[in-house]
């Protein structure tokens, strides 16, 4: 199975991991985490863009992130 690639380097993933209790973590573990946030960011990003366009803005602004944010 090909590995996923993240634009989220690994090592602060791992750290995350490890903050949230483990011991040790394995590389396909903290890939898997950036995988999810990706995801999860693209997410929040694309209604963002949505809140930005709907206030008639072409530029996405902190408190565009915050308001997509609570969504999910």
């Amino acid at each position: 199975m090909p590995k996923k690639t993240s634009t989220i380097p690994s090592a602060p993933l791992a750290v995350i991991i490890k903050k949230a209790g483990a011991a040790r973590v394995s590389d396909d573990a903290a890939r898997e985490l950036g995988s999810y946030l990706m995801e999860y960011a693209a997410q929040i990003a694309k209604q963002a863009v949505e809140i930005a366009k709907h206030s008639g803005r072409k530029t996405v602004n902190e408190n565009d992130i915050r308001i997509a944010a609570k969504k999910y």
